[in-house]
């Protein structure tokens, strides 16, 4: 079907269901274009509680569906890409230790190997008393396991305002390493990443900054610590709109996932938009297409719901992370 007749037929069905679509910043551009709002996850979880509708279209990966359902349990949530998972919040499990090696493809020069034996709940019992701070990118079992989440722009103050000297944070490490350099407090680190942001290395800055010397570089604080203490701001995806909106630079290396590049250069036309690596793509989050978005909305499918017990501990989460911002 060609592309402007699904999006015809998207938006209709849209209006007869009363549905909102939300698109992360990493989808693909025509994804992105038939999306009511785009922005990072929690932002968009956020913001569709706040609307009027029956429906949900979440066109992400599989956490963010499913904290929309946590802070809108009275509405349906359709994940269109029903496999679309993200495997840093597959690399921290609650009590079940994981056997296997995870591989990523398109990006064969990493790999993720499961410690034995190595859980949430074996992490807590180690440090007891200690917080865990969960990345919002995790499941929702292992926010429920929490006792505050966080986001890639206001982890350094969540953790800054718990009163306690040692915190721990998952999943991700490079997040934790980030937050560690900005706080005196000792930063328990669990041992995941992203691998669209790990792999790159301070070579990689190095080698696009000769490329584009005049050219700002923003990193997201996934990335790398050595790739972090090299750009000239580190944010979430939503900051790097706002830093690069706001900032009177005219060029930018964008030190995250190609697909913000879309919006970056839409609302900035006036600027340019370098990607730091342009393999820096995420194939869960492309999975998500027109077709999948019309197939959920036609037939009611990809629902993602999460179970009210562990709803109700992971808003709690949610909740205090709120409490301090």
């Amino acid at each position: 079907m060609p592309t402007e007749e699904l999006k015809a037929q998207i938006l209709k069905l849209r209006e007869e269901r009363n549905a909102i679509i939300l698109a992360h910043n990493y989808q693909r551009e025509e994804v992105q274009d038939i999306a009511d709002f785009t922005g990072d996850s929690l932002e968009l979880s956020r913001k569709a509680a706040t609307i009027d509708c029956d429906i949900i279209v979440f066109c992400g990966v599989n956490f963010m569906a499913e904290s929309a359902s946590i802070l809108s349990p009275d509405k349906t949530v359709l994940l269109p890409a029903s496999d679309a998972n993200c495997p840093m919040a597959d690399m921290v499990t609650v009590d079940t230790p994981r056997e296997l090696r995870m591989n990523f493809p398109g990006h064969d020069d990493v790999s993720y190997e499961f410690p034995e034996d190595f859980t949430l709940r074996s992490m807590k019992e180690r440090y007891p008393g200690v917080p865990v701070v969960s990345y919002v990118n995790t499941t929702a079992a292992v926010k429920a396991e929490s006792d505050y989440c966080c986001t890639s722009s206001n982890g350094i103050r969540v953790v800054e305002a718990i009163d306690a000297d040692r915190v721990i944070c998952v999943p991700d490490r490079n997040l934790a390493r980030w937050i560690a350099r900005n706080t005196k407090k000792e930063i328990i680190t669990w041992d995941g990443f992203c691998h669209v942001h790990d792999r790159i290395k301070a070579k990689d800055v190095e080698a696009v900054r000769a490329e584009h010397p005049d050219a700002l570089f923003v990193a997201h604080p996934e990335c790398r610590i050595e790739v972090c203490e090299m750009a000239d701001h580190v944010t979430s995806t939503s900051g790097m709109l706002r830093y690069c909106h706001e900032s009177p630079g005219r060029k930018f290396i964008i030190g995250t996932e190609t697909g913000l590049l879309y919006r970056l250069r839409l609302e900035n036309p006036d600027k340019e938009f370098y990607p730091l690596r342009r393999d820096m793509v995420c194939p869960n989050m492309k999975k998500t297409s027109l077709s999948s978005v019309l197939f959920a909305l036609e037939n009611n499918t990809q629902v993602i719901e999460v179970p009210e017990d562990i709803r109700v501990r992971a808003k709690r989460a949610l909740d205090r992370m709120l409490e301090i911002l």
